[in-house]
């Protein structure tokens, strides 16, 4: 584990207000709004959803609650993994997009 994470921070989250309460308050209000509960999307999407953004962008804080978060919402191991896999494929083809690039730019120099 990264030497600067420490698991317990995860579970003190919400101290993030104490030196900013009013813009600390928003974001848990916002956050909320958006994860929890039904809305367009079941509890349980949204949790594989944020899995999935959880493994794309790295974030071992993020991974632990969301797993915690699936799982509760219903999610099963086999639809956790999908998740994973659908964001692991994102990020594979958002790498190979910018081949594209790479491309345009060997004919440039190369024309």
């Amino acid at each position: 584990m990264n030497p600067y994470s420490d698991p317990k921070d995860l579970r003190t989250f919400g101290k993030i207000t104490e030196w900013q309460e009013e813009m600390g308050g928003k974001f848990f209000d916002w956050y909320s709004g958006v994860t929890e509960g039904d809305s367009a999307l079941t509890e349980r999407e949204k949790a594989l959803i944020a899995l999935a953004v959880s493994h794309a962008i790295q974030c071992s804080y993020c991974i632990e609650a969301y797993t915690t978060n699936s799982l509760q919402a219903g999610a099963d191991e086999e639809q956790m993994m999908e998740a994973v896999h659908v964001a692991a494929a994102v990020k594979a083809g958002t790498t190979l997009i910018y081949a594209r690039q790479m491309q345009r730019q060997v004919e440039k120099v190369t024309m």
